[in-house]
């Protein structure tokens, strides 16, 4: 699925060089579950948002699926963030003014389906994740953990062949932490989706079936996990 060469990146702050990522090189295969450990300021989230083509790196190179993500054009690496990554952050980012059924809407406005296509799509997403009950409701009006979920719902809408979570239980407690963790490991599992997963939850890291652990911006270790998948 993807195959990073050498990825380094850089910014400059107040002078002074920063390196998010230092020479990271890793392959990551189709359908499997990977969580990246590491403190602030390793370069967890900056690896993510790499691969999710929303930064370029300094240096090196990102395949993904055997394309080199960064040389595409600026319209069909949109294409690639809109269909083959869905997001799934910590603080959700769901649109407040919307519907739960809205804001799973949001991903498919740039598709070919029509409205009727869209609402029936983001029903039957709402209806997975133990929500339909709640389609009609707006986030203030929802749970933390039913907000994650509709969250979850909205990075499904394309179908993507990737989710990317950045610290997906972070703002949640333990039994709401396991409830989304068991989601993502039940779309690996039963429906071969590649999830990349950002944690500092110990707890979390064991769902990874490929872990790796990073360090001022390098892999400092990388290991298989035993954990077997949902099936």
């Amino acid at each position: 699925m993807y195959h990073l060469d050498g990825v380094t990146k850089t910014y400059m702050h107040r002078g002074e060089e920063i390196r998010a990522l230092d020479h990271v090189s890793l392959q990551i295969p189709q359908g499997t579950f990977v969580t990246v450990t590491g403190g602030s300021g390793s370069g967890k989230t900056t690896l993510l948002l790499t691969l999710g083509g929303l930064i370029r790196p300094s240096s090196g190179t990102v395949s993904a699926k055997g394309d080199n993500l960064y040389q595409c054009g600026d319209q069909r690496l949109a294409h690639y963030r809109n269909r083959t990554v869905g997001f799934v952050l910590q603080t959700f980012h769901l649109v407040p003014y919307l519907t739960a059924m809205e804001n799973v809407m949001v991903p498919m406005l740039l598709s070919e389906k029509d409205g009727k296509k869209r609402a029936e799509k983001a029903a039957a997403l709402l209806d997975k994740m133990g929500l339909s009950h709640r389609r009609e409701f707006r986030p203030k009006e929802l749970s933390v953990g039913q907000q994650q979920r509709v969250a979850i719902a909205r990075a499904l809408a394309n179908d993507p062949e990737v989710i990317l979570a950045d610290e997906p239980t972070g703002n949640l407690d333990p039994a709401l932490s396991l409830e989304i963790l068991d989601i993502l490991d039940g779309l690996n599992g039963k429906e071969g989706v590649t999830v990349i997963m950002v944690t500092h939850s110990p707890v979390a890291a064991e769902y990874g079936r490929q872990r790796f652990h990073l360090e001022q911006g390098r892999i400092a270790e990388e290991s298989q996990g035993l954990r077997e998948a949902v099936h």
